[in-house]
């Protein structure tokens, strides 16, 4: 999202920086290979982009050292070994943080929003019936 006059954006909703707690609640649903979290990712944002795949796997492996995800070599289905990812209870207990941490944000931009609407939206109402 950009500002207003479309020269500076103002507001980034990229999947980088909300990464983590999408893949610990993607494995807390059930284990799953990378590409498979891969694809799972883009059904949680509203406009999709293609996914770093990169960037998954350095988070995986990121989770991993962190002990918050555990991942073992798969052999069962056809074709190379692939690893698959479970999430840890460390990994559950992250994943509530980041939950009651998004919850605190929604109600702060609720409130914001609220506040913007009421003042500046006013105040522009108040201004164009002069």
């Amino acid at each position: 999202m950009e500002a207003g006059n479309g020269e500076e954006q103002i507001l980034d909703l990229r999947v980088e920086g909300f990464i983590e707690p999408c893949l610990l609640m993607l494995l807390v649903e059930k284990p799953s290979h990378g590409y498979e979290l891969i694809d799972r990712l883009n059904q949680i944002w509203l406009l999709p982009e293609k996914q770093d795949s990169g960037a998954v796997y350095r988070n995986l492996r990121k989770l991993e050292r962190g002990q918050m995800v555990t991942s073992q070599w798969d052999t069962s289905s056809k074709g190379p070994a692939k690893r698959l990812y479970e999430v840890t209870p460390e990994g559950k207990k992250r994943l509530a943080e980041w939950a009651s941490a998004v919850d605190w944000g929604i109600k702060a931009l609720i409130k914001f929003l609220e506040r913007y609407k009421a003042t500046c939206l006013e105040e522009n109402e108040d201004n164009e019936s002069d």
